[in-house]
């Protein structure tokens, strides 16, 4: 609904109407903006709707129970009172195998052939809805006959739960008030997203652990404020209690669902068969760690509402419902020792080292721990069970310290340099070792960078062939690359000729890089691919980015404050200005960029977010390809996309895509496009 800006309100009846008016305007001002990520309105004309509306409520002293206003309460409440639930919150039963769900399909197969069978009346063939199982708390909302939301309440044990209206009134994805006229009960799924869970962390006193105890932690607060500090999400899936129609399907109750305008995360599948239910559970466990929220298994239920009333329950559980549960990705385990590592900036940053424990289908033995200020914040201490946390490849990290009676030592840092012993120097929350020239770690690591395939893209230099350069060849600067003789290579352990000759060519190759390559190569601090590339874009030789003022920086696309003095400084510094001069004397040329016409095509200028497996472009090779046409390549999709380009195993960029009404495009319509 859209009405003026300004109207004209004299009478009490007419302030009455416009409070209705302004409540469901900005209630579905509010839908588009925390569940539709695509606002209509800035925020200034949200908020001076949202003033009017406060002046009249007070005015008049008319205050509806769904007004926008009411959405959060800063008092703090006495207690949680009990609530009964009309229908009960059911546990699902759980299969930890493909095994298991096969059995549990085989079940359902014979139950509709037994059932038929025997009755004139016949079940269709059993089909499934495929729903992600969130990692988070339960819910149950309670809508009156005139669609108005009453109570929020916990699942608790099922039957009973606590009443946390006033902590639900702080979600505004949740609707307040929806098209409808019978009472109904609706199950959702209370979670932090792990960008929610990120920015509370990081400005919070006591970190939280995980984000299932975040959301539980925050829907059972008796500080509505602090749950409004977590922003929470609720995902609905289910109802299970209505005094409407029944539905005939789960299918017919998600469209009721979503045509009402309860937040879900759009991921409702179909399936017949066991292999078509293995793709999709197989998907979810590929693109698990990209999700923006934590799930830990999938659940599978009949979308046939005859059949399920037909299957009935046992004491806990539906029968016609299953639960199929990921490893993982937390656990708890001894951490045994600090280890302090130098990078190649020359951050020591501590590693724990850890019990062996498995995780999510690997044998952990080091986590990460950030800095001083993280560990105490998180209350470790070596000899202490801790929770750790792994997503995707990456190393696990601990989240916390489990409460216990161990003996425990506390963690100290060091006052030197592990590898070099130089004093350490305390910058912000970080130890740095300072000695650039000749601390090894960090010189090691220098040369794997800038040799690395997207800076100098020197092909067979490892960790360990840097460290036998470092050690055997006396080599501390990358510039000594270029120097290396084939006397030199072929004195080292385990290299032939044919490596020692091989690696000459690729040194040799490297001297005419592309310049964003180039100033990638040079490691400096926050200047990644696309700031490199950004650079040379805009100024085109390395002359004239070693000379660049301020103000000419901050023009770059991304460059702030920050990077533009990281840039000056590092260019400022004579051991740099030598090393340059020495790379360009020893015959590298970076390549000036030179104006190139882009022939017009539907993707100049345009932003362009690719998703899943392409068939002919690798990650990297499809990047290059939108650049040369002149696009802008993006890692996320927001109502600014103009494109999503998918290939095989998309997830949930394309369905984001498809709820924001972004264009997504195949490989095959990419093609055709580009001719």
């Amino acid at each position: 609904m859209r009405i003026f800006a300004h109207l004209e309100v004299s009478t009490v009846e007419d302030k009455i109407t416009r409070i209705r008016q302004l409540a469901e305007l900005l209630n579905q001002y509010a839908k588009e903006y925390y569940m539709l990520d695509a606002p209509s309105v800035p925020d200034q004309e949200y908020d001076r709707l949202y003033d009017e509306l406060i002046a009249l409520e007070a005015e008049t002293g008319h205050v509806l129970d769904w007004s926008p206003t009411q959405r959060v309460g800063d008092e703090l409440l006495p207690g949680f009172q009990k609530y009964t639930h009309r229908a009960p919150l059911w546990s699902l039963e759980k299969a930890q195998n493909p095994e298991e769900l096969t059995s549990w399909l085989e079940r359902n197969q014979r139950f509709v052939q037994e059932y038929n069978a025997a009755h004139s009346d016949q079940l269709p063939q059993p089909t499934y809805i495929l729903t992600r199982k969130f990692d988070g708390l339960s819910v149950n909302l309670t809508y009156d006959g005139e669609g108005i939301l009453r109570v929020g309440a916990t699942r608790g044990n099922g039957t009973t739960g606590e009443d946390v209206t006033q902590q639900i009134r702080t979600i505004r994805s949740i609707p307040w008030k929806i098209d409808n006229d019978f009472l109904f009960e609706i199950h959702g799924e209370a979670l932090m997203t792990k960008k929610a869970f990120d920015a509370y962390n990081a400005s919070a006193a006591v970190k939280l652990k995980n984000t299932r105890n975040g959301a539980a932690g925050a829907l059972r607060n008796l500080n509505p404020a602090e749950t409004r500090r977590r922003h929470l999400t609720v995902y609905f899936y289910d109802i299970g209690y209505m005094e409407g129609e029944p539905f005939k399907s789960y299918r017919d109750m998600i469209d009721f669902m979503e045509a009402r305008g309860f937040p879900t995360d759009g991921y409702f599948k179909s399936a017949s068969t066991w292999e078509e239910i293995s793709a999709i559970i197989e998907e979810n466990i590929q693109i698990r760690a990209e999700l923006d929220f934590d799930i830990d298994g999938i659940v599978i239920a009949l979308d046939d509402i005859a059949t399920r009333e037909q299957m009935g329950y046992t004491v806990k559980s539906p029968r016609w419902a299953i639960a199929y549960k990921f490893e993982a990705e937390e656990t708890t385990t001894r951490l045994l020792e600090v280890e302090w590592n130098v990078g190649r900036s020359g951050r020591v940053a501590p590693t724990a080292i850890l019990e062996p424990v498995e995780l999510a289908g690997v044998t952990v033995r080091r986590a990460t721990l950030n800095n001083m200020d993280d560990i105490r914040r998180k209350r470790v201490a070596i000899g202490a069970d801790v929770y750790i946390r792994r997503s995707n490849d990456v190393i696990p990290e601990i989240m916390g310290s489990v409460v216990n009676d161990n003996l425990t030592t506390p963690i100290e840092a060091p006052e030197r340099c592990p590898s070099c012993n130089t004093p350490l120097t305390l910058i912000g929350a970080h130890y740095f070792c300072e000695n650039t020239l000749s601390c090894k770690p960090q010189l090691v690591k220098t040369m794997v960078h800038f040799t690395s395939r997207d800076a100098m893209n020197i092909e067979g230099i490892s960790e360990k062939t840097a460290e036998q350069f470092f050690d055997q060849l006396n080599l501390t600067k990358v510039s000594e690359f270029y120097r290396l003789t084939y006397e030199d290579l072929i004195a080292l352990p385990k290299t032939k000729d044919t490596r020692a000759r091989k690696l000459l060519a690729a040194i040799e190759a490297s001297k005419q890089p592309k310049l964003e390559n180039f100033l990638y190569a040079l490691g400096i601090q926050n200047v990644g691919l696309k700031t490199s590339r950004d650079l040379a874009k805009q100024f085109k030789t390395l002359e004239k980015i070693r000379r660049l003022t301020y103000e000419e920086l901050i023009t770059v696309p991304d460059v702030g404050e920050i990077v533009a003095h990281n840039l000056l400084d590092f260019f400022a510094a004579p051991e740099v200005q030598s090393e340059i001069d020495a790379l360009l004397a020893l015959g590298v040329a970076p390549r000036e960029v030179r104006e190139t016409t882009v022939r017009e095509n539907p993707f100049q200028g345009k932003t362009v977010v690719v998703t899943g497996t392409l068939e002919g472009y690798s990650r990297k090779g499809i990047e290059e390809k939108l650049l040369e046409l002149g696009a802008v390549p993006q890692g996320s999709v927001s109502k600014k996309t103009d494109f999503v380009l998918y290939g095989k195993e998309a997830g949930s960029k394309l369905d984001k895509a498809r709820t924001l009404g972004v264009a997504a495009i195949t490989e095959a319509e990419f093609e055709e496009m580009i001719q």
